[in-house]
């Protein structure tokens, strides 16, 4: 059985929506280099500040995580160490690395005890991405023409041809062929 690691980007575009000034949430869940999962709504709530909005992304691409390790497991399939979790919020991504950091607002801290809890469980490991770098743009912004065609070609094509179009093999097994079984 091989071995399969998951990646997930996570990104929010801060009260984007001009009606009710709820932000958008953005989350693209990769198994290897596949995009298997994505994920892009409004927020429930209306927050005050991008470190906000941005921290409620990283607990739900947190929850996104414990969901694909948890159905991975289930089916048998063995995770290569630590899920990376990427995102282009330094401020988010350097106070949920930091131990003994505590926040005033309860509402981040909740979504921020979230994330460390599952950093110190060693489950994930929080990294920096710059945002023309960040796949959940995609799910959260309106780009223009160059950057939205950069991203999505790297999404959708590899040396080896197309990533997303995957073949069932001979025992109609797709799951298998998506993890290399």
């Amino acid at each position: 059985m091989k071995l399969i690691d998951i990646t997930v980007y996570f990104d929010a575009s801060f009260a984007c929506n001009l009606i009710t000034m709820r932000s958008v949430t953005g989350i693209i869940v990769f198994l290897g280099s596949t995009p298997m999962r994505w994920h892009c709504n409004k927020q429930n709530t209306v927050k005050m500040s991008t470190y906000g909005a941005e921290i409620v992304a990283g607990q739900l691409g947190v929850e996104a995580v414990l969901e694909s390790r948890y159905v991975l497991w289930m089916l048998g399939v063995r995770i290569i160490g630590l899920t990376r979790m990427s995102g282009n919020n330094m401020s988010v991504i350097q106070n949920c690395s930091i131990p003994g950091l505590q926040l005033k607002k309860k509402h981040n801290a909740i979504a921020y005890h979230r994330i460390r809890e599952c950093g110190a469980a060693k489950i994930i490991k929080l990294g920096h991405i710059r945002s023309e770098m960040n796949y959940a743009d995609i799910c959260t912004k309106a780009l223009n023409g160059p950057k939205l065609h950069g991203l999505c070609k790297d999404l959708l094509f590899s040396t080896d041809g197309i990533r997303g179009v995957i073949q069932p093999n001979s025992e109609g097994d797709t799951l298998g062929v998506i993890l290399g079984l």
